[in-house]
């Protein structure tokens, strides 16, 4: 497969060396490319910001340092090897023959990110194009190439495993982000994976664990969510809250994950190939 890692570092740099006024729009072009990929509505911009993308309405000291730091340590590079060597390892299952990758600063600010969602987070899955958003704290900067191969796992699995919006399970999407949490940690070990899995534990854990497994045959993304990231993101997005912890599915999704490979002896790389019923199944964890 061919990474197509666009150089945004390069043109955030530049961005950021530009006068108040003229950063929108260079923003803007910089992000146009995504325009098809990205399913919401509205100005580049505002998209931008309310997912916690750096700020191109205020002067901000932290921002061109961070940006030259990534560009000293070959973030990019990094995330373009880190595919390649995913890529290498689910060679089994059919991959697209090129998938584009763009990579953006988030606002050390934002709260949400910064806190419930751990500093960076990615989209992928379901298009062409893997989106990655990250401010680089010293806990964050080397791990943004991990993040590039959690929604790279994600693209190969859906391409591999039907996802359909309308009839993905709450099953389905919890352990896609525990399996893909697996299959970092499988490939780069543990030191690689997100903070989001061992964000909940204990008492709350198993409220979660019970919840979800409640609902883990309810159909359909405008519920599945919820189970995943938690009720904050649903009060940010403007949807109901579930009862269920911040990134709880995470959590939840490694310990099915977890469970059924010691069960069944399957790497992460190869449970990649199996819709998530027929892993619970061969795990003895669902009939």
């Amino acid at each position: 497969m061919e990474f197509i890692v666009h150089d945004t570092l390069t043109a955030m740099a530049a961005l950021l060396e530009e006068p108040l006024d003229r950063r929108p729009d260079a923003l803007r072009e910089m992000l146009a490319p995504t325009r098809s990929a990205i399913p919401i509505p509205g100005d580049l911009v505002d998209i931008h910001h309310q997912g916690g993308g750096f700020r191109v309405d205020a002067d901000d000291p932290r921002y061109l340092p961070a940006v030259r730091r990534m560009i000293e340590t070959d973030v990019l590079g990094q995330v373009r090897r880190e595919l390649e060597r995913a890529s290498e390892r689910l060679g089994e299952a059919k991959q697209a023959d090129s998938l584009q990758v763009m990579f953006v600063m988030g606002d050390p600010d934002n709260e949400y990110l910064m806190t419930t969602a751990g500093g960076y987070y990615g989209m992928g899955g379901g298009t062409d194009w893997l989106y990655l958003l990250a401010w680089p704290s010293e806990e964050v900067i080397g791990r943004i190439a991990h993040l590039a191969v959690h929604e790279f796992h994600h693209h190969v699995r859906f391409t591999n495993v039907e996802w359909n919006p309308a009839t993905v399970t709450v099953g389905e999407h919890v352990v896609a982000e525990g399996l893909a949490e697996a299959f970092v940690r499988e490939l780069s070990g543990p030191e690689a994976m997100g903070p989001w899995s061992s964000m909940v534990a204990g008492e709350t854990f198993e409220r979660a664990y019970e919840l979800i497994m409640a609902d883990f045959d309810l159909a359909g993304m405008r519920h599945t969510s919820a189970y995943v990231l938690g009720d904050s993101a649903m009060r940010k997005f403007g949807q109901e809250p579930r009862g269920i912890p911040d990134m709880a599915g995470y959590a939840v999704g490694l310990h099915l994950v977890d469970r059924a490979l010691a069960e069944t002896g399957l790497s992460a790389a190869q449970a990649t190939l199996l819709p998530a019923a027929d892993l619970m199944r061969r795990g003895g964890l669902r009939p």
